[in-house]
């Protein structure tokens, strides 16, 4: 197939995502929701999908068929996505924003690494300006790249009701950023460091590098630390934010439109599970958590980056932190010494209070994650396809083998899926649980059973974990169809469904484990928040050298996620010698 070679080129020629039939939709959920059900619970919630499809359903669903075809609307799920991550109005800290950690950088201290890293990102800003890199691709076709259009200079607004976006390539704000700064913390400073001169050449790694070390020297007492205030709820959050913009406006628009975030600090991480858990919530003084990208870097040159997700998946992000760890560092002529301004902040007693108050009980909040990582050693995504196994489908297996194996129930999961093939495709929910994976972990427990059904239920349970992957991949998974029908419905005046309380609505998404793969050579650990009571969050990354996972979960469950993770490592190495046996 022949397609642009620029980063924006293909974009409009790619399909739009799919809307499938209400029925098809419907039937699919049944499907997908009825290993997790008793025979009462499927019932009932039969009777519900059956009178709601005979009521508002088909109302609501010709509602959004029309938001679809109305001209501007890039996607089915534009409105979905904005609702979901911009509506949510708890704290996005941990609960919503993710990390990486990158591979180590030996030999460079954390000025040459922050500096290293700096430099690097400011030149993939800039190829993105120029269309010039490279679109992805996936089986030959060419991959949706809008993403990487909210990548820099891009800023979550806190709202009352409902949050915003502030990016550039908008109606707002047309076309790329042209702003050429970044902004650095350190000690609860705010720094603004110019990156890129006045007429747009970027400064060299040693430029930046001594502005770096600038900052550092002008800020080694305490400062202000408002960035705490970024941890709070959504709307307590928006009216802090008011009242701190009466009087501090230069230096919040100095914020939202820089480029990017650096923040530098002292830790040195003991082992990457620390690394990890700082980058994920660490010193909340010294960020700005609704900035899409902030580059952290620790005192002994260890480095990840902290994403705020509401315009971003961790396959787009994943493909620019390959590139800047992939490619030398940019040996640039340089622009002549950098501008560095301090950002200063007016605040009163009450304001003071309210950043001390938010940093302590988002401290407590942390602290209530319980996290773990986890390297299996051996196993690889090359060994599960000696195996004759999707790397992924034996992941998903394995998790599943675990849980029940730690807890003595299959409880739902969710895996992301990308579904960048479309038009402004991002993500689809896929729900892992089907009748062959509960009827494979159920020979696995079951000591009557020997290991040729073992591997067979193996087989028949990791090909239709293939097949509900390629559903999704396809824009065929029910949930979000029917989310939508549920955000329609909920619009002032709307009836209320009681399909939508019914057992099969309601435990299909009460997740118990949350899963997400971004496998990175360049990425030691990828990794998020738990999303509720007793859910476990797995960021996984099974690649052809290595099996990494991180795990959190809240503390009052720790011991579960703890047993899981025991489990997990036990069910590897049960199943890689299971499957071997087959094979010899």
């Amino acid at each position: 197939m022949t397609f642009s070679p620029l980063t924006f080129g293909n974009e409009d020629a790619l399909p739009r995502v799919p809307l499938p039939a209400l029925t098809d939709t419907a039937a699919r959920f049944l499907d997908w929701c009825a290993p997790l059900l008793t025979d009462d619970e499927r019932a009932r919630t039969e009777k519900a999908l059956d009178e709601f499809l005979a009521g508002e359903a088909p109302e609501l669903d010709a509602a959004l068929r029309a938001y679809d075809a109305t001209p501007g609307v890039h996607s089915v799920w534009d409105d979905f996505w904005r609702s979901r991550y911009l509506g949510r109005r708890d704290r996005i800290a941990l609960n919503a924003n993710f990390f990486f950690l990158f591979e180590d950088a030996p030999g460079l201290g954390r000025i040459e690494r922050a500096a290293a890293l700096t430099a690097a990102t400011v030149a993939y800003k800039l190829a993105i300006d120029a269309q010039a890199v490279p679109p992805a691709t996936q089986r030959g076709k060419p991959l949706s790249m809008v993403q990487l259009k909210y990548l820099f200079s891009a800023c979550r607004i806190p709202g009352r009701e409902i949050d915003s976006s502030r990016t550039p390539y908008t109606d707002a704000w047309p076309g790329p950023s042209t702003e050429r700064h970044i902004v650095v913390f350190h000690h609860g400073h705010v720094v603004r460091l110019d990156v890129l001169a006045a007429d747009g050449t970027p400064h060299s790694v040693a430029e930046i590098a001594d502005g770096l070390r600038a900052i550092v020297a002008a800020t080694e007492a305490r400062g202000d630390a408002v960035g705490h205030l970024t941890t709070k709820a959504r709307a307590a959050w928006a009216q802090t934010r008011d009242r701190l913009r009466a009087e501090n406006a230069e230096t919040l628009e100095a914020i939202e439109t820089a480029l990017f975030c650096v923040a530098l600090e002292d830790a040195v991480p003991a082992e990457p599970r620390e690394a990890c858990d700082l980058l994920l919530h660490g010193d909340s003084g010294n960020r700005w958590f609704d900035k899409s990208l902030t580059l952290i870097v620790f005192g002994d040159g260890t480095a990840g980056l902290n994403g705020e997700h509401c315009e971003l998946d961790g396959t787009t992000v994943v493909g620019y932190v390959d590139t800047i760890l992939d490619t030398p560092t940019p040996e640039l002529p340089g622009a002549g010494p950098t501008t560095v301004i301090p950002l200063t902040w007016r605040l009163d007693d009450d304001l003071r209070a309210d950043i001390a108050r938010s940093g302590a009980e988002f401290g407590d909040y942390a602290a209530a994650c319980a996290t773990s990582t986890l390297s299996i050693d051996g196993f690889t995504s090359a060994r599960a396809k000696e195996l004759r196994c999707s790397p992924d489908a034996f992941a998903q297996l394995a998790f599943q083998l675990a849980h029940r194996r730690s807890k003595g129930f299959t409880g739902a999961t969710y895996e992301s899926i990308a579904t960048r093939r479309y038009h402004h495709g991002r993500t689809e929910a896929m729900r892992v649980v089907t009748p062959e994976i509960v009827a494979f972990v159920d020979a696995m427990t079951d000591p009557a059973t020997n290991d040729d059904v073992r591997r067979a239920a193996f087989r028949v349970a990791a090909e239709a974990h293939v097949r509900r992957a390629k559903e999704c991949q396809a824009g065929h998974a029910p949930e979000q169809h029917l989310w939508e029908l549920q955000w329609i419905q909920r619009r002032p005046g709307g009836p209320e469904i009681p399909f939508f309380d019914s057992p099969g609505w309601t435990i299909l998404r009460d997740d118990y484990l949350s899963t997400s793969s971004v496998p990175s050579p360049r990425v030691q650990y990828f990794g998020f928040g738990s999303t509720s009571p007793t859910c476990i969050g797995v960021g996984y990354g099974l690649q052809h050298d290595r099996f990494d996972i991180y795990l959190a979960t809240p503390r009052s469950v720790a011991d579960q996620m703890y047993a899981f993770a025991d489990r997990v490592r036990e069910a590897v190495a049960e199943l890689d010698t299971l499957l071997a046996a087959e094979a010899g």
